[in-house]
Protein backbone atom coordinates (compact mmCIF):
# COMPACT_ATOMS: atom_id res chain seq x y z
CA UNK A 1 0.00 0.00 0.00
CA UNK A 2 1.03 3.32 -1.23
CA UNK A 3 0.17 4.82 2.71
CA UNK A 4 2.32 2.17 4.00
CA UNK A 5 5.40 2.73 1.97
CA UNK A 6 5.27 6.57 2.94
CA UNK A 7 4.76 6.04 6.37
CA UNK A 8 8.16 4.12 6.86
CA UNK A 9 10.04 6.82 4.84
CA UNK A 10 9.07 9.85 6.65
CA UNK A 11 10.33 10.19 10.50
CA UNK A 12 8.06 9.94 13.37
CA UNK A 13 7.91 13.52 14.08
CA UNK A 14 5.17 15.72 14.84
CA UNK A 15 4.87 17.03 11.90
CA UNK A 16 4.39 14.21 10.34
CA UNK A 17 1.15 13.56 7.73
CA UNK A 18 0.36 10.44 6.05
CA UNK A 19 -0.33 12.13 2.56
CA UNK A 20 -2.68 10.37 0.52
CA UNK A 21 -1.46 9.52 -3.03
CA UNK A 22 -3.21 8.64 -6.02
CA UNK A 23 -1.78 7.75 -9.56
CA UNK A 24 -0.97 10.62 -11.91
CA UNK A 25 -1.91 10.55 -15.30
CA UNK A 26 -1.01 12.59 -18.63
CA UNK A 27 -3.45 14.55 -21.01
CA UNK A 28 -3.02 16.97 -23.91
CA UNK A 29 -2.18 20.67 -23.08
CA UNK A 30 -3.26 23.46 -24.53
CA UNK A 31 -0.74 26.67 -24.87
CA UNK A 32 -1.92 30.35 -24.76
CA UNK A 33 0.82 33.13 -24.95
CA UNK A 34 -0.46 36.11 -23.15
CA UNK A 35 2.55 38.09 -21.01
CA UNK A 36 2.59 39.22 -17.87
CA UNK A 37 3.25 38.80 -13.86
CA UNK A 38 1.75 39.89 -10.74
CA UNK A 39 4.67 41.35 -8.59
CA UNK A 40 3.20 40.82 -5.30
CA UNK A 41 4.88 38.31 -4.07
CA UNK A 42 3.15 35.49 -1.82
CA UNK A 43 4.20 34.54 1.01
CA UNK A 44 6.31 31.69 1.40
CA UNK A 45 4.89 28.82 3.47
CA UNK A 46 6.51 25.73 5.29
CA UNK A 47 4.49 23.35 3.18
CA UNK A 48 4.62 19.61 3.85
CA UNK A 49 4.16 18.66 0.19
CA UNK A 50 6.88 20.56 -0.63
CA UNK A 51 9.26 19.75 1.90
CA UNK A 52 8.39 15.87 1.59
CA UNK A 53 8.97 16.15 -2.58
CA UNK A 54 11.75 13.50 -2.62
CA UNK A 55 9.40 10.97 -0.73
CA UNK A 56 6.75 11.90 -3.28
CA UNK A 57 8.61 11.14 -6.12
CA UNK A 58 9.63 7.81 -5.07
CA UNK A 59 6.08 6.02 -4.67
CA UNK A 60 4.52 4.52 -7.57
CA UNK A 61 3.27 6.75 -9.87
CA UNK A 62 1.66 6.45 -13.79
CA UNK A 63 2.36 9.43 -16.18
CA UNK A 64 0.47 7.39 -18.90
CA UNK A 65 -3.59 6.22 -18.17
CA UNK A 66 -5.83 5.22 -20.61
CA UNK A 67 -8.53 7.67 -21.97
CA UNK A 68 -11.90 7.66 -22.81
CA UNK A 69 -13.77 10.68 -24.29
CA UNK A 70 -16.83 12.22 -22.71
CA UNK A 71 -19.81 13.50 -24.37
CA UNK A 72 -21.15 17.02 -23.75
CA UNK A 73 -23.63 16.84 -20.76
CA UNK A 74 -22.85 13.68 -19.93
CA UNK A 75 -24.40 13.38 -16.10
CA UNK A 76 -21.55 10.80 -15.05
CA UNK A 77 -18.77 14.07 -15.87
CA UNK A 78 -18.34 17.35 -14.84
CA UNK A 79 -14.89 19.37 -13.75
CA UNK A 80 -15.44 19.89 -9.83
CA UNK A 81 -11.99 21.72 -8.99
CA UNK A 82 -9.69 24.31 -10.66
CA UNK A 83 -6.38 24.00 -10.10
CA UNK A 84 -3.89 27.23 -10.75
CA UNK A 85 -0.15 26.25 -10.52
CA UNK A 86 2.75 28.40 -10.88
CA UNK A 87 5.65 30.18 -9.72
CA UNK A 88 5.25 31.92 -6.70
CA UNK A 89 4.66 35.80 -6.89
CA UNK A 90 2.85 35.09 -10.72
CA UNK A 91 -0.45 36.19 -9.91
CA UNK A 92 -2.91 33.29 -9.13
CA UNK A 93 -4.20 34.39 -6.01
CA UNK A 94 -5.39 37.74 -7.76
CA UNK A 95 -6.98 35.37 -10.25
CA UNK A 96 -8.49 33.09 -8.16
CA UNK A 97 -9.79 36.30 -5.95
CA UNK A 98 -10.97 38.05 -9.13
CA UNK A 99 -12.86 35.17 -10.06
CA UNK A 100 -15.00 34.59 -6.67
CA UNK A 101 -15.85 37.96 -6.42
CA UNK A 102 -16.88 38.23 -10.19
CA UNK A 103 -19.04 34.67 -10.13
CA UNK A 104 -20.12 33.97 -6.25
CA UNK A 105 -22.68 31.34 -6.96
CA UNK A 106 -19.82 29.86 -9.87
CA UNK A 107 -16.72 29.48 -7.65
CA UNK A 108 -15.74 29.36 -4.00
CA UNK A 109 -12.35 28.52 -2.24
CA UNK A 110 -11.74 26.54 0.17
CA UNK A 111 -11.77 28.47 3.90
CA UNK A 112 -8.26 27.40 5.74
CA UNK A 113 -8.17 25.84 8.94
CA UNK A 114 -5.25 27.37 11.50
CA UNK A 115 -4.03 26.83 14.38
CA UNK A 116 -3.73 30.62 15.47
CA UNK A 117 -6.03 32.18 17.92
CA UNK A 118 -8.88 34.28 16.48
CA UNK A 119 -8.23 38.39 16.30
CA UNK A 120 -11.46 40.28 18.21
CA UNK A 121 -12.86 41.42 14.83
CA UNK A 122 -12.99 37.60 13.60
CA UNK A 123 -15.33 34.78 12.62
CA UNK A 124 -14.94 30.70 13.06
CA UNK A 125 -15.27 29.47 9.46
CA UNK A 126 -15.33 32.95 7.71
CA UNK A 127 -11.72 33.23 6.90
CA UNK A 128 -10.34 31.04 8.98
CA UNK A 129 -11.75 28.06 10.94
CA UNK A 130 -10.03 28.08 14.40
CA UNK A 131 -9.06 24.81 15.82
CA UNK A 132 -6.25 23.54 18.88
CA UNK A 133 -2.88 21.99 17.80
CA UNK A 134 -3.77 18.57 18.79
CA UNK A 135 -7.18 18.60 16.94
CA UNK A 136 -5.24 19.55 13.77
CA UNK A 137 -2.64 16.98 14.52
CA UNK A 138 -5.02 14.59 14.85
CA UNK A 139 -7.11 15.32 11.32
CA UNK A 140 -3.19 15.20 9.50
CA UNK A 141 -2.48 11.90 11.32
CA UNK A 142 -5.98 11.22 9.46
CA UNK A 143 -5.03 11.74 6.08
CA UNK A 144 -7.54 14.54 6.10
CA UNK A 145 -5.67 17.51 4.81
CA UNK A 146 -4.58 18.10 1.07
CA UNK A 147 -1.35 20.49 1.93
CA UNK A 148 -0.33 22.23 5.28
CA UNK A 149 2.68 24.22 7.03
CA UNK A 150 3.47 26.42 9.13
CA UNK A 151 3.68 30.28 9.55
CA UNK A 152 4.68 32.10 12.19
CA UNK A 153 4.41 29.40 15.17
CA UNK A 154 1.27 28.74 13.96
CA UNK A 155 -0.42 26.07 11.22
CA UNK A 156 -2.39 26.30 8.68
CA UNK A 157 -3.82 24.06 6.44
CA UNK A 158 -6.51 23.24 3.47
CA UNK A 159 -8.79 20.09 4.74
CA UNK A 160 -10.16 18.21 1.92
CA UNK A 161 -13.77 18.09 3.34
CA UNK A 162 -14.24 21.89 2.81
CA UNK A 163 -13.27 21.14 -0.75
CA UNK A 164 -16.18 18.53 -0.86
CA UNK A 165 -18.72 20.82 0.48
CA UNK A 166 -17.85 23.06 -2.24
CA UNK A 167 -18.59 20.35 -4.51
CA UNK A 168 -21.42 19.47 -2.55
CA UNK A 169 -22.98 23.39 -3.01
CA UNK A 170 -22.96 22.82 -6.82
CA UNK A 171 -19.90 25.21 -7.13
CA UNK A 172 -16.01 24.92 -8.63
CA UNK A 173 -13.99 24.92 -6.11
CA UNK A 174 -10.39 26.85 -7.22
CA UNK A 175 -7.35 25.81 -5.84
CA UNK A 176 -3.77 27.81 -5.44
CA UNK A 177 -1.63 24.94 -4.55
CA UNK A 178 1.93 23.34 -5.26
CA UNK A 179 1.75 21.12 -7.86
CA UNK A 180 2.44 17.85 -5.51
CA UNK A 181 -1.09 18.07 -4.46
CA UNK A 182 -1.81 16.86 -8.02
CA UNK A 183 -1.04 13.86 -6.59
CA UNK A 184 -4.65 13.56 -3.98
CA UNK A 185 -6.08 15.80 -6.39
CA UNK A 186 -5.90 13.90 -9.96
CA UNK A 187 -8.85 11.42 -9.04
CA UNK A 188 -12.43 10.75 -9.93
CA UNK A 189 -13.68 12.37 -7.29
CA UNK A 190 -12.08 16.04 -7.42
CA UNK A 191 -12.21 15.72 -11.67
CA UNK A 192 -9.81 18.73 -11.90
CA UNK A 193 -9.11 21.23 -14.35
CA UNK A 194 -5.27 21.99 -14.40
CA UNK A 195 -4.07 25.61 -15.14
CA UNK A 196 -0.80 26.88 -15.52
CA UNK A 197 0.20 30.19 -15.13
CA UNK A 198 3.30 31.18 -16.53
CA UNK A 199 5.94 33.98 -16.32
CA UNK A 200 6.40 36.25 -18.91
CA UNK A 201 9.46 35.76 -21.19
CA UNK A 202 11.37 38.17 -20.18
CA UNK A 203 13.39 39.18 -23.59
CA UNK A 204 9.44 40.34 -23.73
CA UNK A 205 9.92 42.61 -21.00
CA UNK A 206 12.11 45.64 -21.16
CA UNK A 207 13.32 46.81 -17.50
CA UNK A 208 13.27 43.50 -15.00
CA UNK A 209 14.62 42.97 -11.93
CA UNK A 210 16.15 39.61 -10.27
CA UNK A 211 12.71 38.95 -8.51
CA UNK A 212 11.06 38.60 -12.25
CA UNK A 213 13.81 36.50 -13.23
CA UNK A 214 14.03 34.47 -10.42
CA UNK A 215 9.93 33.75 -11.11
CA UNK A 216 10.74 33.00 -14.87
CA UNK A 217 13.21 30.01 -13.68
CA UNK A 218 11.04 29.13 -11.30
CA UNK A 219 8.40 28.82 -13.84
CA UNK A 220 10.37 26.95 -16.29
CA UNK A 221 11.28 24.41 -13.82
CA UNK A 222 7.26 23.30 -12.86
CA UNK A 223 6.62 23.68 -16.74
CA UNK A 224 9.60 20.89 -17.03
CA UNK A 225 8.65 18.84 -14.40
CA UNK A 226 4.66 19.04 -14.47
CA UNK A 227 3.95 20.41 -17.49
CA UNK A 228 2.46 17.31 -18.88
CA UNK A 229 -0.11 17.55 -16.34
CA UNK A 230 -1.66 20.77 -17.49
CA UNK A 231 -5.04 20.86 -19.44
CA UNK A 232 -4.21 24.65 -20.41
CA UNK A 233 -1.05 27.29 -19.92
CA UNK A 234 -1.64 30.72 -19.90
CA UNK A 235 1.78 33.08 -19.84
CA UNK A 236 0.32 35.67 -18.15
CA UNK A 237 0.62 39.57 -19.41
CA UNK A 238 -2.24 41.42 -18.77
CA UNK A 239 -4.61 40.89 -15.69
CA UNK A 240 -7.96 41.34 -17.19
CA UNK A 241 -6.74 39.16 -20.96
CA UNK A 242 -5.62 36.50 -19.12
CA UNK A 243 -8.94 36.23 -16.71
CA UNK A 244 -10.97 36.55 -19.73
CA UNK A 245 -9.11 33.69 -21.35
CA UNK A 246 -9.37 31.26 -18.40
CA UNK A 247 -12.76 31.95 -18.42
CA UNK A 248 -13.53 31.46 -21.71
CA UNK A 249 -11.45 27.74 -21.42
CA UNK A 250 -13.70 26.78 -18.61
CA UNK A 251 -16.74 27.36 -20.41
CA UNK A 252 -15.45 25.53 -23.47
CA UNK A 253 -14.60 22.85 -20.86
CA UNK A 254 -18.19 22.53 -19.93
CA UNK A 255 -19.83 22.74 -23.91
CA UNK A 256 -17.16 20.34 -25.85
CA UNK A 257 -16.65 17.05 -25.60
CA UNK A 258 -13.67 16.02 -23.35
CA UNK A 259 -10.87 12.68 -22.95
CA UNK A 260 -10.36 12.13 -19.87
CA UNK A 261 -8.51 9.06 -17.51
CA UNK A 262 -10.70 6.03 -18.10
CA UNK A 263 -10.46 5.71 -14.56
CA UNK A 264 -12.30 9.18 -13.53
CA UNK A 265 -15.52 7.23 -14.88
CA UNK A 266 -15.45 3.38 -13.91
Amino acid sequence: MLRDRLSKSIESDEKRCLARTQRLNGEKEESTMLISVDRKKKQCRDKYLAKHNAVFDQLDLVTYEEVVKVPVGDPAFQRRTLVLLGAHGVGRRHIKNTLIAKYPDKYAYPIPHTTRPPRPDEENGRSYYFISHDEMMADIQANEYLEYGTHEDAMYGTKLETIRRIHADGKMAILDVEPQALKILRTAEFTPYVVFIAAPLLQNIADYDGSLERLAKESDMLRQAYGHFFDLTIVNNDIGETIATLENAIDKVHSTAQWVPVSWLY
